[in-house]
């Protein structure tokens, strides 16, 4: 029994769906439920699609959740390769920094993000870890995550989770589900042309906008473009993504390119939300607003619509409109105190709260689809990395394990950028597909327009 699993689909209200685990010792071995988290977030994923699967006339397919896949699957950064080369999952100014008072999480990826973070803190655009850990070593944890956080940068101070519960924010987002469906319109009952038998696709049909960032909602959208979703990601020029990143979320998906400031660009989305199933949005709540893209305006524009979005902290409380990372969310809420193990903050052996949260989101798309198969709608998911957190705080595992091999679950292909290494999907049904249609497709390099015409 899987106890995510089971929440999930208590939240969904439906009998909870027949999951075949295996090889579940050391998917991701820590002093949390991280292994747990994992195995049950892909299994809700699957049997989700599982589920889409029957709703749409064909045979329940058997769900298989291999921890050697989920293990790898969550540490695809680690063990992503290009050309033979691995990546560097974190820039130089990322990371733990202890002050005058507690330590700091700093978050710097992206080039804005650093030119923030140095900015808040009085520092030159070139300046390097040497002066950074000499700036926070003269200021508290609190005082620096107020000065970063107020520039728009990313930093947290390390928290314990006591001191995280005492927190507002912590009240907020105990007040969230794990997982939640809201219809926000009224619609007649989905319709989608038959699903190819060879493999079983059930997301076949599905046309899906991707407006995500990063990791949790790449991996939810790549998700459903594994289970034959047509999905089309739209980034904006001035935000470029990190490219070994777009590559190892991006597979089987197409990507374009749309300046939303632009009357061209905002007109060209317009179109593609007209015709799309589903869009999903991993911004800061409120960031897309300003574009007519959250749930009630676009719900208004497309009856029939699923809207999915996620966040660091959820759509409530204190922190609603601040921007995060997973790794931001491990150090404020106590995960990474959790894992410390040498007197220094600790992290999971994967971006965890991430993944999960991202196959979390494919799931209460895909259940979304099939009760708007069955009674239609306009139907509004939600899922958030703090809340994804808090589960993992409130289940403890702390058994010593060794970290399952990767070996027999990576594959190698030659792609357009180059020869790829990445690990196999976690998600398997029975009949469906055991890889990407595509991958390793440039950044921005599609047209923005479907597949096939409307």
């Amino acid at each position: 029994m899987n106890r995510l699993h089971r929440r999930f689909w208590a939240l969904a209200g439906t009998a909870e769906p027949v999951v075949t685990f295996t090889n579940e010792a050391g998917v991701l071995p820590s002093a949390l439920a991280a292994g747990e988290l994992a195995l049950g977030a892909v299994a809700c994923a699957a049997s989700a699609a599982g589920e889409l699967a029957a709703a749409r006339g064909v045979p329940r397919p058997a769900v298989l959740v291999d921890g050697r896949r989920t293990s790898a699957a969550f540490r695809s950064d680690q063990l992503f390769r290009l050309d033979g080369q691995p990546v560097d999952g974190f820039a130089a100014l990322s990371g733990f920094w202890p002050t005058a008072g507690g330590w700091v999480r700093t978050h710097a990826n992206y080039p804005h993000h650093r030119h923030r973070l140095l900015q808040a803190l009085g520092l030159p655009p070139g300046a390097g870890t040497t002066e950074l850990r000499r700036s926070l070593g003269a200021t508290c944890a609190h005082e620096v995550e107020d000065r970063v956080t107020a520039a728009g940068g990313i930093c947290v101070a390390v928290r314990s989770e006591s001191a995280w519960r005492e927190h507002a924010q912590a009240a907020a987002v105990d007040g969230l589900p794990l997982v939640s469906w809201a219809q926000v319109g009224d619609a007649t009952p989905r319709e989608l042309p038959p699903m190819p038998g060879d493999p079983l696709l059930p997301a076949h049909g599905m046309r899906v906008l991707d407006l995500t960032r990063v990791i949790a909602g790449p991996v939810a959208t790549r998700t459903l473009a594994l289970l034959g979703a047509d999905v089309l990601r739209v980034d904006s020029p001035q935000l470029p993504e990190i490219a070994w990143q777009h590559l190892d979320t991006g597979m089987g998906k197409r990507s374009t390119l749309l300046d939303l400031g632009r009357a061209p660009g905002r007109r060209t989305l317009e179109r593609l939300v007209d015709s799309a199933d589903v869009v999903v949005t991993g911004y800061r709540p409120g960031a897309l607003g300003r574009f007519g893209l959250d749930a009630p305006s676009l719900a208004a524009r497309r009856p029939g619509l699923i809207v999915a979005d996620l966040s660091a902290w959820g759509p409530a409380g204190p922190w609603s409109g601040r921007r995060g990372f997973d790794s931001i969310v491990q150090a404020a809420t106590g995960i990474a105190l959790a894992e410390a193990t040498d007197g220094t903050p600790g992290r999971l052996p994967a971006q965890a709260l991430d993944h999960a949260t991202g196959y979390l989101l494919a799931a209460g798309i895909l259940v979304a689809a099939v009760r708007q198969l069955h009674d239609g709608g306009t139907l509004h998911v939600h899922a958030h990395l703090a809340r994804t957190a808090h589960w993992l705080l409130a289940h403890r595992d702390g058994r010593p394990q060794h970290l399952l091999s990767p070996e027999g679950v990576l594959r190698e292909r030659q792609s357009p950028t180059g020869r790829l290494r990445y690990p196999a999907p976690a998600v398997q049904i029975s009949g469906g597909p055991d890889d990407w249609l595509g991958v390793g497709g440039p950044w921005g390099a599609d047209p923005p327009a479907w597949r096939t015409p409307a």
